[in-house]
């Protein structure tokens, strides 16, 4: 039996590949390596017209997905995410590994 592709639409898909950057930095998130979860206790807030997500400058509209609650939930209802709205994300090992397509799209930044 094939199990059922996960699908998002596009505000979780860009929150959920801005948590995949969020997990893969020690600063803003913790490894629990019994389960290969993930969890984010760091959020950035926007400044201006974008935020800093690791090495990555992004706009504040895409960001916007840490701050709407309905976004977490569809994401922890697909097994994605474990949610403390708004304060911390845990991400499955299936978050992890999921592919959004998105994460070449942000801009490096050096400041």
């Amino acid at each position: 039996m094939k199990k059922k592709p996960i699908k998002l639409n596009p505000l979780q898909k860009r929150t959920l590949a801005l948590f995949q950057v969020l997990a893969d930095n020690p600063e803003s998130a913790t490894l629990d390596i019994k389960t290969g979860e993930v969890t984010i206790s760091y959020l950035p807030e926007v400044h201006g017209d974008h935020v800093h997500i690791g090495n990555y400058v992004v706009s504040g509209q895409d960001a916007s997905g840490f701050s709407n609650e309905a976004v977490w939930r569809a994401l922890e209802r697909k097994g994605l995410i474990k949610s403390a709205f708004p304060i911390q994300a845990t991400l499955t090992p299936q978050a992890l590994e999921f592919d959004t397509g998105l994460r070449d799209q942000f801009e490096h930044s050096d400041h």
